[in-house]
């Protein structure tokens, strides 16, 4: 099968889960209800149709980044909690909740602004070195710090109520979103997402070491602030309006490598396919829990993610005893 093959069953994949994500939930929306007089249609134009479009982009950007910085830091472990960016912008949010400092838009300012912050603490500890190491352990001390804070601010917390809201929002979720959260969101993931598609070739030449990317042309310093800005706009931008949605950039590369290759910049496409995809399905999965409520988008990445890593951790050890 070719690549273009590939790309277009990936994609009619994501055609298929986005219509899905339309039609199901606590109330199925059938195909004939839908362009019509019927109420139920109006379900989809002002609740389901904004949810699903902040799940494609997230998933895609989520997936795209993940495939970057696994490419850059030539580690196939690496995604965007590692960098730090996710973790602060989520303590900004925190932050604005805990402070009682307002809700949508001020939170969404708050995250974008950790986010900012996140980039430019990475910019300032990384740009004398030239070594990934650097940015990795950058990236480590950023999210270690921003947990514990957050960690302190919850405990600090002037009542029950505030805490509660604080991990609701934590623990990441599309309910209730609409096409103000969309409108906000949108650019900045569309921005950071170009500017990590720029990085195909550098992450390539990056592959066979960086004294061999150096010869070949490739400037480091360029890599690292598209890595760093792309990064930074799509995640602080999808904690912003979603919360925390971690796994997304762990294991989409991770189930695309097989199929389309170990060549970085041959998975950077697959991969915001791939993860909008995963975002799609299992948002519509969380709809369908039994009871009123939903399962947190967050908690079921996490319940994907893990049993994935565990098959992985399992399948490992196996060839090693061959």
């Amino acid at each position: 099968m070719t690549r273009t093959v590939k790309l277009v069953t990936l994609g009619l994949l994501v055609i298929l889960l986005f219509g899905l994500s339309l039609g199901c939930g606590k109330v199925w929306v059938p195909l004939d209800a839908w362009f019509s007089s019927d109420p139920r249609w109006w379900i989809i134009l002002e609740l389901r149709l904004p949810r699903a479009v902040l799940g494609l982009a997230l998933g895609a950007a989520l997936g795209l980044s993940g495939a970057v910085l696994q490419g850059y830091l030539r580690n196939p472990l690496a995604d965007p909690a590692v960098v730090g960016v996710s973790s602060v912008a989520a303590l900004a949010a925190v932050a604005a909740i805990v402070f009682g400092l307002g809700s949508g838009p001020a939170i969404f300012a708050a995250a974008m602004l950790g986010a900012g912050g996140a980039v430019a603490l990475l910019a300032a500890l990384t740009w004398r070195s030239p070594s990934a190491i650097t940015f990795i352990l950058a990236g480590t001390v950023l999210s270690s710090l921003a947990g514990a804070m957050t960690a302190f601010l919850i405990s600090i917390a002037p009542n029950p109520y505030a805490v509660a809201e604080v991990i609701d929002w934590i623990m990441g979720a599309l309910t209730d979103r609409g096409w103000d959260d969309v409108t906000l969101a949108l650019p900045p993931m569309v921005v950071g997402a170009v500017l990590l598609l720029l990085t195909g070739r550098s992450l390539d030449a990056l592959a066979l070491g960086e004294a061999a990317a150096r010869s070949l042309g490739i400037r480091m310093g360029r890599v690292r602030l598209l890595v760093v800005l792309g990064t930074g706009l799509v995640v602080g931008a999808g904690v912003a309006v979603t919360g925390v949605i971690g796994f997304v950039g762990l294991v989409v590369p991770h189930l695309l490598r097989p199929i389309f290759g170990h060549r970085p910049s041959a998975l950077l496409l697959p991969s915001a396919l791939g993860g909008a995809a995963l975002v799609l399905a299992a948002d519509s999965l969380v709809r369908l829990a039994p009871g009123a409520g939903e399962v947190r988008l967050g908690v079921a990445m996490a319940m994907i993610g893990a049993p994935f890593f565990l098959g992985l951790l399992v399948r490992e050890r196996g060839r090693a005893w061959i």
